[in-house]
């Protein structure tokens, strides 16, 4: 399981991204400052903080990486960040009744690392429990945790080919998401209504149907790249546009047999509701 999939933890329902540095997490501070506080404006709460541990001579915040995280807006920006050993020293600074548990719940998560190493089926299994308890269907699950596995594939191919920039990515998902579905992802999330700015992620929101046409299209590019060896972008772009248009095809063919398409505009919130809908109606 890549770390990539498993970038995001939550405490007590609260986001907090990470991201795996020098062989451990470093986590976001400014979403541990947000966990703790309750401020309204965690940012700022943190930039004050910083001012006083360098005015106390704290060692502390030299200790604090920039590292890229993704950020509301899909895009990865520069992010203070700190190991466990950091954050334990930031958090006694921080007069919360939240911090021991907190504290708990660091040590927790630590551990679980150390465990997914040795054994990395158990973070796909913590993924899986994840999504079961927002409310979606084993079986889309299941599809979900493979389609990260073949992206995480197709994103080890691009880095064999030199491509590493998220910008680069996005380029080239927008390239595959275009020929199999006739839209870039910006295009997709506003189609499910989806606002462009939030951390919704769009596979999380996408139909059983929708996530294998877009795996269909990433595996068919994987494979194609892995078999040409495309040594320039531009190559990768068009390799990218031949593994979408597979996908393309199948796509339409795949409704014309049905009779209706597979784009669909439901989101999360109406995904899960209609499966609470089917197993209510299946009860006797």
């Amino acid at each position: 399981m890549s770390h990539q999939t498993n970038a995001i933890v939550l405490f007590n329902e609260q986001t907090i991204r990470r991201t795996w540095h020098n062989e451990e997490w470093w986590f976001s501070v400014v979403d541990i400052v947000g966990a703790l506080t309750n401020s309204s404006d965690a940012g700022a709460y943190w930039r004050k903080l910083k001012q006083r541990l360098k005015a106390e001579d704290s060692e502390v915040v030299t200790f604090c990486h920039a590292l890229k995280l993704p950020s509301s807006d899909g895009k990865k920006y520069a992010t203070d960040c700190a190991n466990t050993e950091s954050l334990l020293r930031i958090i006694q600074s921080i007069p919360s009744p939240k911090a021991e548990p907190f504290k708990r719940w660091l040590a927790k998560v630590g551990y679980e690392r150390i465990q997914e190493i040795e054994n990395p089926e158990l973070a796909q299994a913590r993924m899986k429990a994840l999504y079961e308890q927002k409310g979606y269907p084993k079986d889309w699950i299941d599809k979900r945790l493979r389609g990260i596995a073949i992206r995480q594939n197709l994103t080890d191919e691009w880095q064999a080919r030199g491509i590493s920039s998220a910008k680069d990515y996005a380029i080239l998902t927008a390239e595959i998401s275009k020929a199999t579905f006739g839209m870039t992802p910006a295009e997709y999330k506003q189609h499910k209504n989806l606002p462009a700015n939030s951390k919704a992620s769009l596979r999380d929101n996408m139909t059983d149907l929708e996530l294998i046409f877009t795996m269909l299209g990433e595996r068919v590019t994987t494979e194609i790249s892995a078999s040409e060896k495309p040594d320039t972008f531009e190559d990768s772009k068009k390799v990218a546009q031949r593994g979408g248009r597979v996908a393309g095809t199948a796509r339409t063919e795949t409704e014309k047999e049905l009779g209706r398409s597979i784009i669909s505009k439901d989101n999360h919130l109406t995904l899960t509701h209609t499966h609470a809908d089917d197993e209510q109606g299946a009860q006797p």
